[in-house]
């Protein structure tokens, strides 16, 4: 995604006709009057991926900031990331300003920001309107590797046991155990081609499908049911069934547990690239829920 998108970028810098400028810089590269309008301390390009290879022309008319993204079904190019040189330059110690000595240094380094994904980093666009040098691997890469060593689980439900029975109409309590892997945080890192990225991984909800049509989210872990709480529903995470369990597969309620995990992760050691994403785990156990025998 950034690479195709930082392509795009320099593929439409290389097309504008009319050199631009920022206020304070004045290097001539960017876009021209028209186009996207730099601020006191930067140059903003404008770009969009029209599915052109690298050395096509593009044009952008609009006004807003720099933006690339690829076609939507319908053909059209959606905005995924807005591209802007920073002023001044990041140190020589940035992953970006390091990529572009490498490739002779001759250009600049720009920040990257996809509201899409939340991503936020410095890439090297060279001038002469080459596409950049594509990076050994995409730092979001790394970071799914990170995700997938920590071995993370659907949540351990506590409440309700899968061997509990329960009542109609009686408060249950919905809550899980904390551990690394199924609630967090959990954190790991992944290195390739020189880079490393660290992520960070924690449970944010949980949505409980409690298997008679109903669901609860809860933005915790639940709290514990303590008997001297006696009949009172969970300040947090709780539900009632309203029917017995019988007719349903081995007389239970199919209770699914869905935690959703945000991860954060960062480049380390240099880099200014960053970004969000989530992923889900799931556990389910079996409720049987039946009503209060009364003895005469």
């Amino acid at each position: 995604m950034l690479r195709r998108a930082a392509a795009a970028a320099v593929v439409l810098l290389a097309a504008a006709a009319v050199p631009a400028h920022a206020d304070g810089d004045g290097d001539g590269r960017g876009v021209g009057t028209h186009g996207c309008k730099g601020a006191s301390k930067y140059v903003k390009v404008c770009a969009s991926d029209s599915s052109t290879r690298p050395g096509s022309s593009g044009s952008s008319s609009s006004d807003t900031p720099a933006s690339a993204g690829a076609p939507d079904k319908g053909g059209s190019s959606a905005p995924k990331c807005t591209y802007t040189k920073l002023a001044p330059q990041p140190p020589a110690s940035n992953l970006a300003m390091q990529d572009g000595k490498r490739q002779g240094g001759k250009g600049a380094a720009y920040q990257v920001m996809c509201p899409a994904t939340g991503r936020i980093g410095v890439v090297w666009i060279p001038d002469g309107g080459q596409a950049p040098a594509q990076p050994g691997i995409d730092p979001e890469v790394l970071a799914q590797r990170a995700v997938d060593s920590m071995k993370l689980t659907g949540p351990d439900i506590a409440s309700p046991r899968a061997a509990g029975r329960y009542v109609v109409g009686i408060p249950m309590w919905l809550w899980v155990r904390q551990g690394p892997t199924t609630y967090g945080p959990a954190t790991a890192s992944a290195t390739a081609g020189g880079v490393t990225v660290s992520a960070t991984a924690a449970v944010t909800s949980i949505r409980w499908d409690m298997g008679d049509g109903n669901t609860v989210t809860c933005a915790g872990p639940g709290t514990p049911y303590r008997q001297s709480v006696g009949m009172a529903d969970s300040p947090d995470c709780g539900h009632r069934y309203s029917q017995i369990s019988s007719g349903q597969r081995g007389e239970r309620y199919p209770l699914t547990a869905t935690s959703t995990w945000t991860v954060t992760w960062e480049v380390t050691g240099g880099g200014a690239d960053s970004g969000e994403f989530t992923e889900t785990r799931s556990s389910t156990v079996g409720v049987r829920v039946g009503e209060v025998q009364v003895l005469n």
